[in-house]
């Protein structure tokens, strides 16, 4: 029984392009890790002085 599914997409040529700089998927991955470590540190330092001291 043949199969109704084709592949529609072409194949890659083969031929990378040279690198000029980071993709925009770089820079906004950077952005979002940055702000969450931002985030993080300011909950954490917010929640440790909220404690009291242990004796």
């Amino acid at each position: 029984m043949p199969s109704r599914l084709h592949a529609t997409a072409l194949p890659h040529s083969g031929v990378a392009t040279p690198r000029t700089g980071p993709a925009l998927s770089d820079i906004a991955l950077f952005v979002l890790a940055a702000s969450g470590v931002f985030i993080v540190r300011r909950a954490l330092r917010k929640r440790f002085l909220k404690r009291p001291p242990k004796d």
